[in-house]
């Protein structure tokens, strides 16, 4: 009986996502998600406190500084529960964007030995952030009933801004987790690129403070979407101000997540062949 060989041909230019393979190794993807997880607060004293440490103490600087010493406006609630509302989504934003950049350098051992989707790497340092957020938004649901506010039925929709903020996160880690196999530069360029976007985000202020005309601008910002709608299921701020309502403000926010999110997965997909070698 004749040895069948099957061949696989190498492949140019830009090549299909095959997403149907990510459900096939979800188990893979599983593994990866809780192996970090637990591996980010395994030998430290504070554990699982970290995750409410650092937004806790962030808006409490932010709040001395901002609200304290430069008087920014907080249009009608408690500047500290209006920075913790903005906190909430960049901290999963930051995180993730953070984890799934490093995901491919950082299973350089893995994906130079066993072939598996490689774009599981990154969609598991997306889902390494969840845990945290989940304690970050008991944070911020505790500050707002020391502050007696109630939520309205808007809290229903705040999934719709999470799922949001997941494909930000996505979109721009996918991109960076490419470009960070090939260029290792990019390692030291996300902490600046993260630092200048979270003050180029609405995190320690409203956009209404912003005018008119620059809230168009600060559309083109996907993150500004994701806060103000955060902070609209929450607390019910409308960031609606002039030429831009907030509907838009979001609606734009997801045509530039869902554009970064298809382009960056097309361009993860056409440079992962080199990957094993690059790293």
């Amino acid at each position: 009986m004749a040895n069948s060989v099957t061949l696989i041909p190498a492949t140019k230019g830009w090549v299909p996502l095959n997403l149907r393979d990510l459900w096939q190794y979800r188990g893979l993807l599983y593994f990866l998600a809780w192996r970090d997880i637990k591996v980010r607060y395994k030998q430290t004293v504070l554990g699982i406190f970290w995750a409410v440490l650092q937004p806790a103490l962030q808006t409490f600087i932010a709040t001395v500084v901002f609200g304290r010493f430069m008087n920014v406006p907080s249009y009608g609630v408690p500047y500290s529960v209006l920075v913790m509302s903005g906190t909430l989504p960049w901290m999963f934003f930051s995180h993730a964007l953070t984890e799934a950049s490093n995901s491919v350098v950082g299973n350089a051992n893995l994906i130079s030995k066993v072939y598996f989707p490689r774009l599981i790497a990154p969609l598991a340092g997306v889902i390494t952030a969840v845990p945290d957020f989940i304690v970050t938004l008991g944070l911020m649901f505790v500050l707002m009933a020391a502050y007696l506010i109630a939520p309205g039925f808007q809290i229903l929709l705040l999934p719709v801004f999470f799922l949001l903020a997941v494909l930000v996160a996505l979109g721009v880690g996918v991109w960076f987790a490419a470009l960070n196999a090939q260029f290792r530069d990019f390692r030291y360029v996300l902490p600046f690129f993260i630092q200048f976007w979270l003050f180029a985000s609405p995190v320690f202020y409203s956009t209404k403070t912003v005018t008119p005309f620059f809230q168009i601008i600060y559309a083109l910002n996907p993150m500004t979407g994701v806060i103000e709608g955060f902070r609209w299921a929450l607390l019910g701020q409308n960031a609606s101000q002039g030429l831009i309502t907030l509907p838009a403000m979001v609606g734009i926010s997801a045509l530039i997540s869902v554009t970064l999110v298809v382009t960056g997965l097309f361009f993860f997909r056409r440079v992962e062949r080199s990957f094993a070698d690059l790293i």
